[in-house]
């Protein structure tokens, strides 16, 4: 599967136009996060994208440095991002790794990091925006604003094809952090959904498919 994000034409899609959008993982234009970001675009919505990495000069929305590893980051970049969009009604928590090896060889600090970027970073971000978010369910409660968590199959599978231990735990915390969201957010009027992708060939994952990934799949 691609990351080539087609236009939105659904009825549904409408429900996006004028929407304020915040996505993490956003810079890369073989990303998940860059296709996200460009069809909600599409739709209408005002996107800006946080990453740790630089976007490109002809990435048509605005991008913002952020590391959502560190939670002054993430509150710095919300309030800037917020502070142009003129609010927030979206939130994409894209940003994230994967790390490929058997469990006995996943040192410390790389279970670490896996989790303070995988499972801490949406942790960060959501606390940073639930202002904003609360905000545009007082003054628009229709649709409601949403955080949408971009988690894997991993989680399910435990790993294996894609990611080891580390990533497939840090996207199981990620769904029950979902789960937990929904359950607080929901009477403030807030949604929260996780999505489980499968395999996409992206420059974070390409050349860490193992040999026999045809089978697994």
């Amino acid at each position: 599967m691609n990351t080539t994000a087609s236009t939105l034409n659904s009825p549904r899609s409408t429900l996006l136009a004028g929407r304020r959008a915040i996505v993490t993982g956003g810079s890369n234009p073989r990303g998940i996060g860059y296709a996200i970001a460009h069809a909600l675009q599409q739709a209408g919505a005002t996107v800006i994208s946080l990453d740790v990495a630089p976007a490109s000069t002809t990435t048509p929305w605005t991008s913002l440095l952020c590391d959502v590893a560190k939670e002054d980051d993430c509150r710095q970049a919300v309030q800037s991002a917020t502070a142009t969009l003129g609010g927030l009604d979206l939130l994409i928590n894209n940003a994230g790794i994967v790390g490929a090896a058997p469990l006995d060889q996943i040192s410390d600090s790389e279970f670490r990091q896996m989790l303070e970027i995988n499972l801490l970073g949406a942790v960060h971000m959501t606390q940073a925006a639930l202002v904003a978010l609360k905000q545009s369910a007082q003054e628009s409660p229709q649709p409601s604003p949403s955080i949408v968590n971009i988690a894997s199959m991993a989680a399910y599978r435990g790993g294996g094809l894609l990611g080891s231990a580390h990533y497939a735990t840090s996207k199981g915390g990620l769904i029950s952090f979902t789960r937990a969201c929904a359950r607080e957010l929901g009477p403030a009027g807030i949604r929260a959904n996780a999505v489980a992708p499968g395999i996409i060939e992206t420059d974070v994952t390409i050349g860490k498919f193992g040999d026999d990934w045809e089978q697994q799949l």
